[in-house]
């Protein structure tokens, strides 16, 4: 085992704080990673503050981590000492099921072992990537390309996979119009993205507050949600919404805004259950469907796909010790667009 500094939530809802955890040794196909760079996300918030149910403290979140390799286990053939690597939000499965042997490892079945907050094959609790070090099986290593910086890396390991992958399966590109609800770190990645893929891309926010940022990012049109007339205008208007955003929406309402047979695709994920007249669906044939990050593949070809366009996230890098002062910023929106952890200050 090797002990490393790392910044814990101790009990549900306590502030993060500094302390030491143990990796690990190198198993045959394992690859220690030095982590350079740790993302915020939302979904971070949710679990330290139990949001999503009951969770194991203490707690090291993180699960968008861009680092170095600094050794390999014998059995390893993916990577060598010296490369740029990433991982996301799952450092295992059970890789027998029908889902993880079709590359769709995020629904596994059987469960997969989330890269915090879970519980290993082995019988240990899983740290994420506030962290030094992390030792993670070369199978639940993505590659990150030359073409973007490790700190701008970081976010795509959730924020981009998690947005690329709705993209990809209900088809945006050229002819298509996609809306995005929400300008934050899920949205801002889905607007880059969606517009690097060749969609029309409108945002949709509850005010007009981040329009320049939006129009720069790649959006071709910006909405604010809290004028009535943005859904008397909009009805009809699109092939594929993707809801970033963590609180409930009045879905019937955005479902209003999709051609007939389009699909609202969801990836944020409230709290608290939500509510829907099924008539909204009814009426134009449309779909309300969930998504889930990606699997191994897609996340390497997304991480692929953004070196060749120039997509990194937009972020703002700061020290592990204003990691809760960051995370009262996120709730209140207050970042553009992620928080980023470098971890040489751990």
């Amino acid at each position: 085992m090797t002990t490393v500094a790392a910044y814990a939530a101790p009990a549900a809802k306590a502030p993060l704080e500094r302390t030491t955890i143990e990796r690990r040794e190198v198993r045959e196909h394992d690859v220690l990673i030095d982590i350079k760079f740790a993302g915020i996300c939302h979904s971070d918030i949710h679990q330290v503050r139990e949001g999503w149910g009951e969770a194991i403290f203490p707690m090291v979140p993180g699960h968008e981590i861009a680092g170095i390799v600094s050794e390999v286990g014998p059995g390893v053939t993916r990577f060598a000492v010296g490369d740029r690597v990433g991982v996301g939000c799952m450092v295992d499965s059970c890789r027998e099921c029908e889902n993880c042997k079709a590359g769709r490892e995020q629904y596994c079945t059987n469960g997969n072992v989330m890269t915090y907050n879970g519980v290993g094959k082995d019988g240990e609790v899983t740290y994420g990537g506030y962290s030094e070090k992390v030792v993670v099986d070369e199978n639940f290593v993505l590659g990150i390309p030359e073409g973007i910086a490790l700190d701008e890396a970081a976010p795509l390991l959730c924020a981009g996979i998690t947005t690329y992958s709705p993209l990809k399966r209900w088809n945006a590109g050229p002819g298509k119009k996609v809306a995005v609800v929400g300008l934050g770190g899920l949205g801002h990645m889905a607007v880059k993205l969606a517009h690097a893929l060749g969609a029309e891309v409108t945002v949709l926010s509850q005010s007009l507050r981040k329009k320049d940022d939006g129009l720069k990012l790649g959006a071709d049109h910006y909405y604010a949600t809290s004028d009535p007339a943005t859904f008397e205008e909009l009805a009809g208007s699109f092939d594929l919404i993707v809801s970033t955003v963590s609180a409930p929406l009045d879905f019937a309402a955005y479902l209003g805004l999709l051609k007939t047979e389009g699909a609202l695709a969801n990836v944020g994920a409230p709290e608290e259950p939500v509510s829907l007249n099924l008539f909204a669906l009814l009426g134009g044939g449309k779909s309300l469907s969930g998504s889930m990050i990606g699997g191994i593949a897609e996340t390497q070809e997304m991480l692929d796909f953004c070196a060749e366009h120039g997509i990194g996230a937009e972020i703002e890098l700061i020290a592990a010790s204003e990691v809760n002062e960051a995370y009262e910023r996120v709730l209140a929106s207050d970042v553009r667009y992620r928080f980023v952890i470098d971890t040489a200050t751990i």
